[in-house]
């Protein structure tokens, strides 16, 4: 049985690819390589490369590799920029998912995992997100993954598709020493970066009412999210009933402070991080639960802070 992993050449479309590999699913990658990087599909895994907007080329590789279901985690993900970008936005995540989801319905294809996102919740009012907390997006990229899953929900109720939405805050680490995460907006590639120049990272804020005055967020490693999306799909190939979403949260979370001493540990660069002022709108604590992805998706935390900054530093030296 084949799955397209839309995205698939993208740093945790790669992972997923080769989490459905070790599951005995064959994955097909589509990706426009706009973020994706070629290199990162496996030898032997079919690639095409096109955009989610080419419904045409969408329904032929669905039909010219048998194609059962769908890893849809191509999309534009950065949530910032999106603001000034909200039309581009858009047609990316939205329109996109809308032509998937119609070449899908056109050739029988009728069961999807969605890579969403915890930006559908925006700030929540509680520090411990579930996935009934409300659903408040802050920018054009958590409102495009809210309505992401609308689709969702409106093409099973039509059709019969047969759908879940994982969510998860920030995706870390790397499962293969080539893979790493090239954003240019993310924490850790950030702070690599600053390592590699010669520059002192800053942390934003240190009086927060946190154990060490810093923000703590919830971070997971890309390997562990890999696993995940691999499950879900057996299992809706094996007809099993799941949540339309779950949030793959570590329960727990980690301060800024805490991931800059691992990054001196991890790297063998002596720093102090910089202080500078808060950031408008950062809350103290946001972390994720993850407990019915536990039951139903065998999620769980299986790396240290330490060893997904390891595995994401020697990744991302790989590239020098």
């Amino acid at each position: 049985m084949s799955w397209l992993v839309t995205g698939g050449a993208g740093y945790i479309g790669s992972h997923v690819v080769r989490a459905l590999a070790a599951e005995g699913l064959e994955p097909v990658v589509l990706d426009d390589l706009s973020s994706g990087i070629e290199a990162f599909v496996p030898e032997g895994v079919p690639f095409v490369r096109g955009t989610l907007l080419d419904g045409d080329l969408i329904a032929n590789t669905l039909e010219a590799h048998g194609v059962t279901g769908v890893v849809h985690v191509a999309g534009y993900k950065y949530a910032g920029v999106s603001v000034q970008r909200p039309l581009h936005t858009y047609e990316q995540n939205v329109t996109g998912t809308a032509t998937l989801l119609e070449a899908m319905a056109g050739r029988g294809v009728d069961r999807i995992v969605f890579s969403s996102s915890a930006a559908v919740y925006g700030t929540p009012s509680t520090d411990l997100v579930t996935e009934d907390t409300a659903k408040s997006p802050e920018s054009p990229y958590g409102e495009s993954k809210l309505i992401g899953e609308w689709l969702l929900r409106d093409q099973g109720v039509a059709t019969g598709l047969r759908h879940t939405s994982l969510r998860y805050f920030n995706v870390v680490g790397s499962g293969e020493p080539n893979l790493y995460d090239a954003s240019p907006h993310n924490l850790f590639p950030l702070v690599f970066q600053a390592l590699l120049d010669g520059r002192t990272p800053k942390i934003f804020g240190d009086d927060y009412g946190t154990p060490d005055g810093t923000c703590v967020r919830d971070y997971v490693h890309v390997a562990d999210l890999a696993v995940s999306h691999a499950v879900a799909a057996k299992k809706l190939d094996a007809g099993e009933r799941l949540e339309t979403a779950y949030n793959l949260g570590s329960g727990a979370g980690v301060s800024v402070r805490q991931i800059m001493d691992a990054m001196a540990e991890a790297t063998g660069i002596a720093f102090t991080p910089e202080i500078g002022p808060r950031r408008p709108g950062d809350p103290d604590r946001i972390v994720a639960e993850g407990v019915l992805a536990g039951r139903d998706l065998d999620w769980k935390m299986r790396h240290t802070l330490l060893e997904m900054v390891s595995s994401a530093w020697e990744a991302r030296r790989s590239a020098e």
